[in-house]
């Protein structure tokens, strides 16, 4: 019993200390990416229809990645020597699959940093920048000769299943514990493709969402440090002490980036950051399992709002990775920019999307099995008001400003 309880005091601390070292990392090396950014003067220059108003150094998402790199070397690995958890045999040696992933991820994340570092600084097309997204989600899928040894999203636990069913092959797909698109084990066939091309959409859809985002001071930053709470909490309540572990490195990697970024924001993530958070994001959302729900639940405004907006410019025959022009679509655009232009401060526009990140992420770790649709319902209903209180404020700026030229 002691021995059990010592185990589980370990790990949190192991945690706690992991998350907080990561924290003080990036708050520190955001100093040494400010002072290089000086010294070879890569500023994003301030450009028309945006928000910033001066030039700021854009590649703090180096910061992030590199206290996250340490962090996780220091914390996550030793714990992992310690619960190994399941292994596969790779080359005829039996390794630990969660090492295997985390080996992968990592050369992921180093080819998406790099790439969008250069493109923070020198600037790159599309089609490179797609074609980077690609590669990097097919080594983290991590195929093999017989079957994949990363990542492969090909199935989630089916909500109207009863949580004290066994899983039975003699069961109908309906009443199966896990949905699964056409396969139940990450091997290499034809059937694998559906999965493989779910997996692109999660991963390169999820680095897309979350530098979309990332728009106004501070937002992006406490967006995610939030949502890798709720995944740090989930993974200890789901005994995935080293999951949980990783989890907590990277909320504290991005929650240090916060004070330097907070507005008026001495230095911006750049596409290098917020595309590390959008892979990082979806690949801990899915490692261990049973954390889809919630990141879709914590992230479905961004998420619906991104997608009414390329609905918005495709109707107006605008391609939907083009910036909208500002402040000529704020009626239009992100549900942020509709706050701001509606007159809320950024530091307001992001306390409501901390706020309602926080709300709905209580909200995931409570609604079990089939309540899970209330929330989605609730997050459908939240962004269907927040859209109408944009209006709302900005007919009322329009009043205002209005009345002000009638009575010049």
């Amino acid at each position: 019993m002691w021995a059990i309880v010592n185990f589980l005091v370990s790990q949190h601390l192991t945690l706690l200390i992991g998350g907080v070292v990561a924290f003080g990392l990036t708050y520190v090396l955001t100093y040494g990416i400010l002072a290089l950014c000086r010294k070879m003067n890569w500023f994003e220059p301030v450009v028309e229809h945006k928000v910033h108003k001066k030039a700021l150094p854009r590649l703090g998402g180096l910061a992030i990645f590199a206290a996250f790199l340490l962090s996780s070397l220091l914390f996550y690995l030793p714990t992992l020597a310690v619960q190994p958890g399941t292994s596969e045999m790779i080359f005829g040696h039996a390794i630990s699959k969660e090492l295997v992933i985390y080996s992968l991820f990592l050369i992921s994340a180093l080819l998406i940093v790099m790439v969008h570092a250069y493109d923070d600084v020198k600037g790159m097309r599309p089609l490179p920048k797609m074609l980077a997204q690609t590669t990097a989600v097919l080594v983290m899928m991590g195929p093999g000769l017989h079957s994949f040894h990363g990542v492969l999203f090909f199935g989630f636990h089916n909500p109207f299943a009863p949580l004290s069913q066994a899983s039975s092959s003699s069961l109908p797909w309906y009443q199966q514990t896990e949905l699964t698109l056409f396969i139940h084990e990450p091997v290499i066939s034809w059937l694998t493709i559906p999965a493989i091309i779910f997996t692109w959409f999660w991963f390169v859809g999820m680095m897309n969402a979350i530098n979309f985002m990332d728009g106004l001071d501070g937002l992006v930053a406490g967006i995610v440090a939030i949502s890798g709470l709720f995944i740090t909490i989930i993974s200890l309540q789901l005994s995935q002490y080293t999951i949980a572990t990783l989890a907590a490195i990277f909320t504290g990697a991005v929650a240090g980036f916060l004070p330097h970024n907070w507005n008026p924001s001495r230095i911006i993530m750049g596409d290098s950051g917020s595309q590390f958070l959008g892979i990082a994001l979806a690949m801990l959302s899915i490692m261990g399992g049973a954390k889809f729900a919630l990141i879709l639940m914590i992230l479905g405004i961004p998420i619906l709002d991104i997608a009414w907006v390329a609905f918005n410019r495709l109707r107006r025959g605008q391609s939907p990775m083009q910036r909208d022009l500002l402040p000529q679509y704020a009626h239009k655009t992100h549900l942020h920019y509709r706050l701001l232009f509606g007159g809320l401060t950024t530091r307001q526009v992001c306390y409501i999307f901390y706020a309602v990140t926080a709300l709905f992420g209580l909200s995931a770790l409570f609604l079990t099995g089939i309540f899970k649709f209330l929330g989605f319902g609730l997050v459908g209903l939240t962004v269907c008001l927040l859209f109408w209180y944009s209006i709302y404020l900005q007919s009322k700026v329009a009043h205002s400003k209005q009345r002000d030229t009638q009575q010049a």
